[in-house]
């Protein structure tokens, strides 16, 4: 038997914790998007800068290097839901913790009208009720793929997935 996959850290903290601003900014992010700690707030943090830290990183190459590799952030994105279809590099660096935190399961269940709260979206994922393609999700922050937002719903052994056929034959 081999070793498990090794788990590593998914987040950077802020590298001034207690500056007056940065709290009331992260406490006003952590109420609209309902996450449960900092931490899922410093996760998307980390994974929008080191999207713009890539783009960056391509903008620096020769053009001949670049093409190809742009070509697949920019697809990676688009199909993330992150970007628009026709996208540059400079959207890349235009993106923001919201871009990401909008994409999260919990966000998607609340904006298509399945939770009446986005805090009841969260214990709805978590309590198992909500599922993409007929497969269950109980991760809040689970990055909803572009391609799997029109496939989300209740989960067919949830009672709010009977409602919901109940209310729609009436």
């Amino acid at each position: 038997m081999g070793d498990p996959k090794r788990q590593r850290k998914k987040w950077v903290g802020p590298s001034h914790p207690w500056r007056k601003e940065v709290l009331e900014e992260e406490l006003v992010l952590l109420g609209k998007y309902g996450l449960r700690n900092k931490r899922e707030l410093w996760r998307a943090r980390t994974l929008a800068r080191r999207l713009r830290h890539q783009a960056r990183g391509l903008l620096a190459l020769p053009e001949h290097l670049r093409a190809r590799e742009e070509k697949a952030l920019l697809r990676r994105l688009y199909n993330m839901g992150l970007l628009p279809e026709n996208a540059t590099l400079d959207d890349i660096l235009g993106l923001t913790v919201e871009n990401i935190l909008e994409r999260r399961l919990q966000t998607i269940v609340y904006r298509k009208g399945l939770a009446r709260t986005i805090y009841e979206a969260r214990q709805l994922i978590v309590h198992g009720h909500i599922a993409i393609k007929g497969r269950r999700v109980d991760i809040p922050g689970y990055l909803v793929a572009r391609d799997e937002e029109e496939h989300i719903g209740y989960s067919p052994t949830s009672p709010y997935y009977a409602r919901r056929l109940a209310e729609e034959q009436v």
